[in-house]
């Protein structure tokens, strides 16, 4: 197991001389393999050799003597040891996932690389959870070798190999009584799956692993393929292979505020990229607003104000979630919608500005106090669209036409917004 040990740090270029390790110690059969086996190799790799144990306090008196022992066992060495620990409140993922993200924040807070006895069989395991759960490439890569100021040097390193090097150095671990109880899907995997797959190969944790940092050697090539400075322009995503395609959208999304990008979200992004309409727009978590503007994906806020947008007569405009059409009118209809008017020079479609009015049936009225008393919220008026010529304000969508330029008879021109779906 040494010489393995040894062979794989030096092959991912984990560890130079003088770097400080300190090993993850949970007092386990893997962990302390891993320190051992460090210990034995800290002056081949020239290496300062520390260890550190997060105590969860889940499992009473059992916790505490898994914090005694590996005092003791570091004592006995000489090992420098840190010690943490605190009180695990499950969350939205479990209590499995609350207490290793308490391990970690204790853990990477440290000086020196941190090493975690991760082995073949953990990868393997790993690699199963992430098929029966649903993946991709990613998940296929298993554990990463490193990641940040974390090395795995085990990873290649089966459970009988570190049964066998404990037993060669007369080492004592303590088992976690949990490990044996079958109410998390690892232990279940562990326990029931793993060994009917080694009846067809003994060698199968090795081969799953290796095969996981071959995938993930794939990954980290296609993803090379995605970075780009700015996100491409939407005839350019269209021609992309879509596994480049998707990476390079996922890396958007990240970007404009969405956390962890799931397919459904990736998928989004490519209906706004293949959409005919050229102001398609979509929500997407952490009310993040992605929209097109003909060539371009772009971040929108809610807050953030319509821009001035020309509206040609006759043709169209599109808005996030409008079409406003101008055309010849036929007739003086006027609704919340639609208005008749005449026109003096360009007409744009803008948000909102200071000293904006416009004539209703109670009279005139300053837009500000309009918006009010309609009880439009804040954060929503500068998305409404007001219809404005050289001579001022037309109309604003969903409130009618200003009055005072409505036409009283023909030839004149109709403006109608017309809704479109979301993301179209």
């Amino acid at each position: 197991m040494q010489n393995k040990l040894l062979t794989f740090v030096r092959s991912q270029g984990m560890i130079q001389p003088g770097d400080r390790i300190v090993c993850a110690l949970s007092g386990g059969a893997d962990s302390i393999a891993m320190l051992f086996g460090f210990y034995l190799l800290r002056e081949t790799l020239n290496i300062t050799l520390e260890a550190a144990h997060f105590n969860h306090h889940l499992r009473g008196e059992e916790s505490d003597r898994d914090e005694r022992f590996v005092a003791d066992f570091c004592r006995s060495y000489d090992i420098p040891l840190h010690l943490g620990g605190g009180e695990v409140v499950p969350g939205k993922k479990g209590l499995e996932a609350a207490a290793r993200d308490a391990r970690y924040v204790f853990l990477e807070a440290l000086p020196g690389k941190i090493a975690t006895a991760h082995t073949a069989d953990d990868n393997a395991e790993t690699l199963l959870m992430h098929l029966v759960r649903g993946t991709g490439l990613k998940g296929l890569g298993g554990i990463a070798p490193v990641r940040g100021k974390l090395i795995r040097p085990m990873l290649l390193i089966t459970r009988r190999e570190v049964e066998a090097f404990l037993t060669e150095w007369s080492l004592p671990h303590v088992e976690d009584s949990t490990n044996e109880e079958d109410r998390f899907l690892r232990n279940r995997i562990r326990h029931r799956v793993m060994p009917l797959l080694r009846e067809e190969n003994p060698a199968l944790a090795v081969n799953l692993s290796r095969m996981a940092l071959h995938l993930r050697e794939e990954e980290a090539f296609l993803d090379s393929l995605c970075r780009f400075e700015t996100l491409p322009e939407v005839g350019q995503l269209r021609q992309m292979p879509p596994a480049q395609r998707k990476r390079t959208l996922e890396r958007f999304l990240k970007s404009a505020g969405v956390r962890e990008p799931e397919a459904v979200h990736i998928a989004g992004a490519e209906k706004l990229v293949f959409s005919d309409n050229p102001s398609a727009w979509a929500r997407f978590p952490g009310d993040v607003v992605i929209g097109r503007r003909y060539e371009s994906l772009e971040v929108r806020n809610r807050e953030q104000p319509l821009g001035e947008i020309e509206l040609p007569c006759p043709g169209e405009a599109l808005l996030p979630g409008l079409r406003v059409v101008c055309r010849q009118a036929e007739d003086l209809r006027n609704t919340p919608d639609t208005f008749t008017v005449f026109s003096q020079g360009k007409m744009v479609l803008r948000p909102r500005q200071a000293g904006d009015a416009m004539r209703l049936n109670g009279g005139t009225r300053n837009l500000k106090k309009l918006f009010i008393d309609k009880k439009i919220p804040a954060d929503h008026r500068n998305q409404i669209p007001v219809l404005c010529d050289e001579a001022g304000v037309l109309g604003v969508y969903s409130i009618g036409v200003n009055l005072d330029r409505a036409a009283d008879s023909l030839p004149a021109v109709t403006i109608r917004f017309e809704k479109t779906e979301k993301g179209e």
